[in-house]
């Protein structure tokens, strides 16, 4: 109880001595102080425009994939592979879609050829492969920058602190005086230092965290799909050979 009265004393005291508005703090910061700031505050804008940027993606990838999948299921149920490819072809945003055209067109492309049996199925195989490795780079895209804003932020602002109480001693030296007001422009550059490191490095930890269990929720998606593809195919090359038996 007496530690809260401290400090809400210290706060008013603070208070009655530094205007607390934005253009008076920022105009009592030093260069390396208001360098701190600026800096902070493009990692935020960086940020935003990843969280958006992501969040856009995914949604579209999720919904165009719900959509997607039925249609697609519903050509290779009649055999209709060509109809098949044109379906994925309709859905661009879809991560599903990318990864099995992909598989598709490789199977009619090394069954035209008249290939050794069977060889169109490894064939179809890396193919999926190297499909579900370009989109799952696409999904991630812009997601690391996001662990290194949260995990910096907070050391910039750290700096900004260390920055503003290295002022606070200057005033004390300066004003050759120990009391609050020659101390109190330097408190409040590392409080604001302090706060807008906490405001970028929170958000941006909480949707990295997010956006990795999406993009993991998708490579299972993928791997899925690709699996299930697989079967398909194999499944198609046993009823072509029992067909010429």
């Amino acid at each position: 109880m007496l530690l809260q009265m401290h400090l809400w004393s210290i706060l008013f005291l603070l208070q009655e001595e530094v205007a607390w508005d934005v253009r008076s703090l920022w105009n009592q910061m030093g260069f390396l102080a208001k360098a701190v700031v600026i800096i902070m505050f493009l990692m935020s804008a960086w940020s935003i425009g990843v969280m958006i940027d992501r969040m856009l993606a995914y949604s579209a990838a999720r919904s165009q994939s719900r959509a997607f999948a039925p249609a697609v299921a519903g050509a290779l149920r009649e055999g209709r592979l060509d109809e098949a490819v044109k379906i994925a072809d309709r859905f661009k945003k879809s991560h599903l879609a990318k990864v099995v055209v992909a598989g598709l067109q490789e199977f009619q492309a090394h069954q035209m050829s008249g290939d050794i049996p069977g060889e169109e199925i490894e064939a179809s195989k890396r193919a999926l492969e190297r499909a579900e490795a370009i989109v799952l780079a696409e999904l991630k895209r812009g997601v690391s920058s996001l662990a290194t804003i949260g995990s910096t932020a907070v050391f910039v602002g750290l700096f900004g602190t260390v920055v503003g109480i290295i002022n606070a001693f200057k005033g004390i030296s300066t004003q050759k005086s120990t009391g609050l007001g020659a101390v109190a422009g330097g408190i409040s550059e590392a409080l604001v230092a302090t706060a807008i490191g906490l405001f970028v490095a929170i958000p941006a930890v909480w949707m990295f965290n997010y956006f990795t269990n999406r993009i993991e929720a998708f490579t299972v998606e993928m791997d899925n799909s690709s699996s299930e593809l697989i079967d398909y195919f194999i499944k198609r090359n046993q009823q072509r050979q029992a067909a010429r038996k």
